[in-house]
């Protein structure tokens, strides 16, 4: 235990921030399990909205020195990497083939102009010089 007056001032200081600290590591924790949830649940447009919460609080985090920025970064990069990971598979399992158009319904397309010809003037002036 210290026994000088401003060594006892920084235990408490110490003390607080440490709280403070806890504090702000259980809530970035507790933002991405709520977005993994979401994601194990399949549920894109949740996973989606809890995104840049989460992405906001591990920055707050890390700009409050917290989390150190590299860790930061590896956590929003595995975080986005999930999301497009579910959303590149889920719509792949999820789509349905649409009906075909029925016959009547199609109405028939103009026929487009053909292209006009490119004109290759400047090579024949070139070869025509030599």
């Amino acid at each position: 235990m210290p026994n000088i007056k401003s060594a006892k001032k920084r235990v408490a200081v110490i003390e607080k921030k440490t709280s403070q600290n806890k504090m702000i590591k259980s809530a970035v924790k507790t933002a991405i399990k709520k977005y993994n949830a979401a994601i194990a649940a399949g549920d894109i447009a949740e996973a989606e909205k809890l995104l840049p919460v989460t992405v906001s609080a591990i920055d707050s985090a890390a700009s409050k020195g917290i989390l150190h920025k590299n860790n930061a970064a590896n956590k929003k990069s595995a975080l986005a990497k999930k999301l497009n990971e579910i959303r590149t598979f889920a719509p792949a399992a999820k789509e349905e083939p649409a009906p075909a158009p029925k016959a009547e319904e199609v109405q028939p397309v103009a026929e487009e102009a053909a292209p006009a010809p490119k004109k290759t003037r400047a090579k024949k002036k070139a070869a025509d010089a030599e």
